[in-house]
């Protein structure tokens, strides 16, 4: 008797949740949750599953998609270049860098972005096109975007290597061929910017240099000695705004 007053209270805290818990069961629907495949007469359901498909995978593709098919190669690529120029393995982060590259990025593909809004976007929110209208105009900037900066050879060699036939205009070129070629003239454009980054910051490294192996200071690392040097005149020229100055008129086409 002791014992079930003493632990009384606990038995009907439990009693009173198992009744609520069985009341709300029996009083609140629980939604389910049914995955299948089944047969349809209806065209145009099977339509609309294709075309959620198509979004969901176009999502999943859209950090690619930003990486390749914009000017975030060339960016990325020379803010990684002067970092390492400068001799700062870790500063700025990497997460400062890819920020601003992606920044650049966005400032650069602008008219691009305001081209397929207004080709594309818009017309087929308000229905006038179809899905695929609306993607054949929505590539045509970034296709234009492309040309504009792949050089000749490379886009000669992606054809080559594909077999296709020597195209008489632009539209002739496949977006597939486009892509690498794109990609790889971004890569040449970068490592050239890269060069030219990289040669002030190496007269001062082997000016240092030769002024400790005159003086005999042999232990002494000059790339420790260097690095205050490269950053009082990284800061003396306005060395970030010269650079994102650069990397913007590199991508205007006259």
């Amino acid at each position: 008797m002791n014992i079930i007053g003493k632990y009384g209270w606990l038995i009907a805290i439990i009693c009173l949740c198992s009744f609520s818990t069985t009341y709300a069961a029996n009083t609140i629907p629980i939604p389910t949750i049914q995955i299948g495949v089944a047969q349809t007469d209806d065209p145009q359901q099977v339509s609309v599953l294709l075309q959620i498909i198509a979004l969901l995978t176009i999502i999943a593709l859209a950090p690619s998609l930003l990486i390749l098919l914009t000017s975030f190669v060339r960016v990325a690529a020379s803010l990684s270049f002067l970092r390492q120029a400068m001799g700062t393995h870790s500063m700025p982060p990497n997460q400062i860098i890819v920020g601003l590259a992606l920044f650049l990025t966005f400032y650069i593909m602008m008219p691009v972005w305001e081209k397929v809004n207004n080709n594309a976007i818009q017309p087929y929110l308000r229905e006038e096109i179809t899905t695929e209208v609306a993607i054949e105009k929505a590539m045509d900037p970034i296709r234009e975007f492309m040309f504009s900066q792949t050089r000749k050879k490379e886009l000669g060699l992606f054809l080559k290597m594909s077999n296709y036939n020597k195209p008489y205009n632009k539209a002739d070129v496949p977006t597939m061929v486009l892509i690498p070629a794109f990609v790889i003239s971004e890569l040449k454009t970068a490592f050239i910017i890269g060069f030219f980054i990289y040669v002030p910051f190496l007269v001062i490294d082997m000016v240092v240099a030769s002024v400790l192996l005159s003086m005999g200071m042999m232990m002494l690392p000059p790339v420790m000695v260097s690095l205050p040097f490269k950053l009082m005149l990284f800061v003396l020229v306005d060395g970030w705004s010269l650079i994102a100055q650069s990397l913007v008129d590199s991508f205007v086409t006259h």
